[in-house]
């Protein structure tokens, strides 16, 4: 059953180029992943350093495959240093 993950990040003032660059790699990487359907980036209206991503997965257990992955774990690290607070992941069924 498909899923939708949505990951929340607060960045640091001054650090938007840097974010999203390391979202196109992270992207850009979970679209070659077994199970990924698709994925955008959204920038809060109200506070312009909140992101939220989401991605469309066939399923919980190809996500949680790219979620421990180290490719995902490296581009992490890289984009942790530009956050005010770790990231919050949450995963959604669709509902009948």
């Amino acid at each position: 059953m498909a899923i939708k993950v949505f990951i929340e990040r607060e960045i640091e003032p001054g650090r938007e180029l840097d974010i999203h660059n390391a979202l196109i790699k992270l992207r850009s990487r979970a679209m070659m992943a077994p199970g990924y359907i698709s994925g955008e980036t959204l920038r809060s209206y109200d506070d312009p350093h909140r992101y939220l991503v989401v991605s469309t997965w066939n399923s919980v257990e190809e996500w949680k495959e790219w979620e421990k992955s180290e490719e995902r774990k490296a581009i992490e690290a890289e984009i942790a240093p530009y956050l005010k607070s770790p990231s919050k992941t949450s995963i959604y069924l669709y509902s009948p």
